[in-house]
């Protein structure tokens, strides 16, 4: 048995979220589906994570096995030609046959993209909002997250994790003519809390909340302390992260 990493990157915005749903069509089952047809056996895939619906990556990571050997350069081919056009596959890589995309991933890197500007060509893409926000104020409540590892307050009520902490990395926001873009890295994340985080951070660019006001946010451990939950839309999984020894290549 051989175990393979794949890396891909979507479109979001026709699919229910990455993980398969009984009520829609996701990322993971039109994969499955592609590799099942080209390899001649059923064949699963596991993500590096569980992208909520219409939310893109740019760089999504999944393994599958396999018992014989893949020429995996034309395998990425083949799967690119019968794969819908908002899915492309760029490469696939041989790992150790005990790797694994979710639990081996070190970190996962998320961008949120807001705008003031109406764009008929990328409304699909970012969030927008009216009105300027202070730079300054969102990035003083961002790094507050750094004091915290329970996020609690940011996650999605009734999920079936063990713990709800994770270690932050990167919460920083950036300014781009008429784009705010938040960049946000960790070990983890929590359903929803990239999107709960920004909504929470959009009140203190509006003058809403403070330093202290998030603090007592996170401390609370109560969702319904927290901001609005922005739309998945302008949400895009940037980065996978791994050890370099899991690879055979």
């Amino acid at each position: 048995m051989k175990r393979y990493f794949i890396y891909l990157a979507y479109n979001g915005q026709n699919y229910c979220g990455w993980q398969i749903q009984p009520n829609g069509i996701s990322v993971q089952e039109t994969i499955e589906k592609a590799l099942t047809t080209l390899l001649r056996l059923p064949t699963s895939i596991v993500g590096a994570g569980r992208t909520d619906a219409g939310v893109h990556a740019r760089m999504m990571t999944a393994h599958f096995d396999s018992e014989s050997n893949i020429e995996t350069t034309e395998l990425a081919r083949r799967l690119n030609s019968i794969l819908p056009k908002d899915i492309a596959i760029y490469n696939i890589m041989e790992v150790r046959i005990d790797a694994h995309a979710r639990f081996d991933a070190k970190s996962r890197l998320y961008r949120y993209y807001i705008t003031t500007q109406k764009d008929p060509f990328l409304h699909h893409l970012k969030y927008k909002i009216f009105g300027e926000l202070n730079l300054e104020k969102m990035n003083e409540c961002a790094d507050i997250l750094f004091e915290y590892e329970d996020f609690t307050s940011f996650s999605k009520l009734h999920t079936d994790v063990k713990t709800n902490n994770c270690k932050i990395q990167i919460a920083e926001w950036g300014k781009s003519g008429n784009d705010y873009i938040f960049t946000i890295k960790a070990d983890r994340f929590l359903r929803n809390m990239v999107r709960s985080i920004v909504g929470t951070l959009i009140e203190a660019g509006k003058g809403k909340i403070n330093k202290d006001d998030m603090r007592r946010i996170i401390e609370a451990k109560d969702r319904c302390a927290a901001g609005t939950s922005v739309p998945g839309h302008a949400l895009f999984l940037e980065e996978v992260e791994y050890n370099n020894d899991i690879f055979l290549v």
